[in-house]
Formats: structure tokens, sequence, C-alpha cells
């Protein structure tokens, strides 16, 4: 995954999600929850990559800034809740939809996270 429409078409395959531009700049293009609109995914260019902000639990967050060098932490984000992902094709795929399944898993309501854990049950 090395692509900005690679990620986003990844992103979209969450439930109850959509793609928005807030920022009057389409560089930026954020994926969020429709029920609380929280982000879980922000991709852009920069420095000639693609680079995707993901939301990360704290316990996690150190391990995957020091199996990859190219997850930092969160650029222009909360350092301690956010990491970014620089797609230079070091990251494995399979590590980077992880990434980006546990930050939705992050900021999915309380009800819709509960009514997923029953139906896995």
């Amino acid at each position: 995954m090395t692509t900005r429409e690679e990620v986003l078409d990844y992103c979209l395959t969450f439930p109850n999600v959509y793609q928005d531009a807030p920022f009057h700049d389409d560089n930026w293009q954020l994926v969020r929850h429709k029920k609380n609109k929280k982000t879980f995914a922000l991709a852009y260019e920069r420095e000639g990559k693609i680079w995707v902000n993901v939301k990360v639990a704290p316990e996690w967050r150190d391990f995957w800034r020091q199996t990859y060098e190219a997850v930092i932490p969160g650029w222009h984000q909360n350092k301690e809740h956010w990491n970014t992902i620089i797609l230079d094709g070091s990251v494995p795929e399979n590590d980077v939809k992880r990434m980006i399944a546990e930050s939705y898993d992050l900021i999915v309501p309380k009800t819709v996270r509960k009514r997923r854990k029953s139906v896995e049950a």
C-alpha cells in the first residue's frame, strides 16, 4: 500500500464512514465515522510520499514506532495518541491495514463497539 487511493479505498470498507476534506485543501483527506464524526485516518502527501495519521492505543504506540522507521509520532497530532505511517514501501501492507483497523476500533462509538463484539462472539 503506497498510494492515497489505496489507503482511502481500504478505509472506506469500514462500516458507517465517509471521506472528508474540511481544510479547504484537497491534499488532506480524512476518513470519519458517520455517527460521532471522529477521524480515524488522515491521508496527505508530504515530502513526495503519502503519509497517513492513525489513532493508536498508548500500549501499541511505541511498538509500531520501534518496529518500523516509517512509523513516527503523529505529525501535527497528539504524539501520545497518534502515529504517522509514511508509505515508502517499508511497512508491510498487512501492518498498515492493521494500524488503520485499530484506529477505526478506537473511534467507533461504544454502542456500535458493543454490537460488533456480540456479533463476533
